[in-house]
């Protein structure tokens, strides 16, 4: 009976496992953290969680705090994804070709991406060092002038973003070459014949004939950018004066060092709502984009 029973919903029972795991990871959290949002709580067991509604999302909205670590992860996220895309799409042109040394070139390239972020972090604060680092000792080579980098208030986004661009531009790069080796030779062959040049071929086919690749790896970034924590708090932990602290550091200092778990939830809730209309917004532009290809 209960073989038969399996037999007629074989695909329920298959796909279950998998709704169960999103159920307990993911909905569960979210719900709860929702939740959260409404009360004040200090992470003590002696005191229980407080309802106090909306006020969490007003006094976020009136913080001056928020609103610059809005402003830094809109320029953190969309400075670093253009760069990356720019420079990733330029690198996956490059590499399509056949040269020698290409495979150990493409090796190299992936180095960075691979690598521990928190190393990574490390490292760059050693380039980065005022006195001793590499950069400011190139400067000096150079005739330039030394740098504060992540010291400096008007420069510490801008050092961040050139290691941001630095460790995941061969994400952008791997996947668009991926996308070059699947389009279709068709094209190609009559653009040959129409006697068409190598710039007309790259900005009326590949280019066109890529976008929806484009787009998916520009959306798989702008979350990981977004949600960037690891390499930001190990150089700089937001600062200085705050002036590199996004979102994922500010929710991170107000549930573990502040207590302050409902202003942490409600945080984390206008972070998620954030993230999920870029998502919405980069997947209907996709979906237009194959739809005219």
């Amino acid at each position: 009976m209960i073989i038969r029973w399996i037999d007629r919903h074989l695909k329920w029972v298959f796909t279950l496992p998998a709704v169960l795991f999103i159920v307990l990871m993911v909905a569960y959290p979210l719900a709860y953290t929702g939740r959260l949002s409404f009360y004040e709580w200090s992470m003590s067991a002696v005191t229980p969680p407080a309802w106090v509604g909306f006020d969490n999302y007003v006094m976020l909205l009136k913080d001056p705090q928020f609103w610059g670590a809005l402003k830094v992860t809109i320029y953190h996220t969309s400075v670093s994804i253009v760069l990356e895309t720019v420079l990733g799409i330029a690198i996956a042109l490059l590499f399509s070709r056949q040269f020698k040394g290409g495979r150990f070139a493409k090796t190299v390239m992936m180095l960075p991406m691979v690598t521990t972020p928190v190393a990574i972090a490390l490292v760059w604060l050693l380039i980065y060092e005022p006195s001793i680092g590499i950069a400011n000792q190139a400067l000096k080579g150079l005739g330039f002038m030394k740098q504060e980098w992540l010291g400096s208030v008007t420069q510490v986004v801008p050092s961040l973003i050139l290691i941001d661009v630095w460790e995941w531009t061969p994400f952008i790069a791997l996947i668009v070459i991926a996308g070059l080796a699947s389009l279709p030779s068709d094209p190609y062959e009559s653009a040959d014949i129409d006697g068409a040049s190598s710039r007309q071929k790259l900005f009326y086919i590949t280019l066109p004939l890529l976008m929806p690749t484009i787009i998916t790896a520009v959306t798989l970034r702008i979350i990981d950018l977004l949600k960037t924590f690891d390499t930001i708090y190990a150089t700089t932990q937001g600062g200085p004066n705050f002036a590199s602290q996004t979102l994922n550091i500010m929710i991170y200092d107000k549930a573990f060092q502040n207590f302050k778990l409902g202003q942490a939830s409600a945080l984390l809730v206008i972070f998620f709502l954030l993230i999920l209309s870029v998502i919405i917004l980069l997947t209907s532009i996709r979906k237009r984009q194959e739809s005219h290809t």
